[in-house]
Parts: structure tokens; sequence; C-alpha cells
């Protein structure tokens, strides 16, 4: 079922949130490598890395998981500032 594909929150290092903020506004992974000054190589990884961590198959199925999971912001909507590192909150929980 592709709901149970989102179901789940993975547990992601800053780079990789970094990188999923800029896989959701729209980035290559080119551009992203430029951006953050590393090779496109590393960013592939990254990428590899994140997808299998978030058991998403893809760039749409990985920005729906960070949306669900409030690890972006876009226009202000969905915006959740992230927990310090050993901190962890419901995002949803702040909202009354």
């Amino acid at each position: 079922m592709e709901t149970d594909k989102l179901s789940h929150a993975a547990l992601l290092s800053t780079r990789e949130l970094e990188i999923v903020e800029l896989v959701v506004q729209g980035l290559s992974n080119h551009k992203i490598a430029q951006q953050l000054e590393i090779s496109k190589r590393t960013v592939d990884n990254h990428i590899s890395n994140i997808l299998k961590k978030t058991n998403t198959g893809n760039r749409v199925e990985l920005v729906r998981w960070s949306l669900q999971w409030g690890k972006v912001c876009i226009d202000n909507v969905n915006c959740c500032p992230l927990p310090a590192p050993g901190q962890i909150e419901d995002c949803n929980e702040m909202v009354s």
C-alpha cells in the first residue's frame, strides 16, 4: 500500500536534511553539489541513502514523505522547527 511507504519517520543526518530541503526546492543533483560545494557523486550517494532510510522510491515520494513528517517547509506551509539533536518532538503536538 502506498501509505505504508510513508508511515514511518527516519533519522536523517543534518547533511541529509539539507539535501532533502534542496530536493524539495527542485534542484538537480548537479545543482545541489554546486550549492553545497561537494561532488555530484557525493550527492548521488546521499540521495540513495536518504531514499533507503525513508523507504521512498523516488524524489516525488521523498517530497511527500518530507511534508508528511514536517522535515521541510514550503511557502510557510507545514513549517516545523527541527528539534535539537537528541530531542524528538512531534510537530503536530505543537498545533492547538
